[in-house]
């Protein structure tokens, strides 16, 4: 799924492949609560979201760390499954989809025009270049840091308070949800450090590159889903 070219990408890690896996499990979620299983899922989950969110913190390809965003975001899911709320766990599957497909498009359009290259490192100052690429790029990082107001928080907001409230969680596991989630932030921020304010000079200086206005068009109404689609369906 990372090697796929970014349209296919942005599909599979959306709606299809990736979250098929995920959406069958919601749809047999019956099958996971009476059974003897609950302790190994919530621990598989618990271990995915802090193993992704420690390699996104030190990946560098562009893709990549979108992708691990996928996996941390998998097992937040499980999480909520294993506690019994599947109606929350395909809530937050339908906004990660939005959101997600909008990183990943944006990341392509910024591959496709500065010829193929991934690494993060040769990046910086893109909002001089990509202005329209940007703010989808931080919308969809502030959604998936649950920056309130935006889609994202509505979903987090309500996972996290439920977990607090659940009766039965082991504190050793809620601290490393906590901690999953600042990763998130972490990473998001870094990723921003290096597409806006990593300011060393960039090979792409010396090639003529611009925004092309048919990606622009295709993606305002998905950028506007993305802004409301936490709070209307919350």
């Amino acid at each position: 799924a990372i090697a796929a070219p970014t349209p296919v990408s942005a599909l599979v890690h959306s709606s299809t492949l990736v979250t098929a896996g995920v959406y069958l499990l919601i749809r047999f979620n019956k099958f996971l609560i009476i059974s003897d299983i609950r302790f190994i899922l919530m621990f598989l989950s618990v271990i995915t979201m802090f193993i992704s969110g420690i390699i996104a913190n030190f990946e560098n390809d562009f893709k990549k760390i979108i992708a691990l965003s996928t996996l941390r975001q998998l097992g937040f899911i499980m999480i909520i499954l294993r506690l019994g709320y599947r109606v929350l766990a395909y809530y937050h599957l339908l906004v990660h989809a939005i959101f997600k497909s909008i990183l990943f498009i944006s990341a392509g359009i910024v591959i496709h025009i500065i010829k193929s290259r991934q690494d993060i490192r040769l990046l910086g100052n893109l909002n001089e270049i990509f202005p329209f690429v940007i703010i989808r790029i931080i919308i969809s990082n502030m959604a998936l840091m649950g920056v309130p107001f935006i889609s994202g928080f509505y979903r987090k907001d309500l996972i996290i308070e439920i977990i607090y409230m659940e009766n039965g969680v082991n504190v050793f596991i809620l601290l490393i949800i906590v901690i999953s989630l600042l990763l998130t932030v972490s990473y998001s921020i870094r990723f921003f450090y290096y597409l806006f304010f990593n300011g060393r000079v960039k090979f792409y200086r010396y090639v003529y590159v611009e925004e092309d206005v048919y990606f622009n068009l295709s993606m305002i109404i998905i950028i506007f889903i993305r802004i409301m689609l936490g709070s209307i369906l919350n």
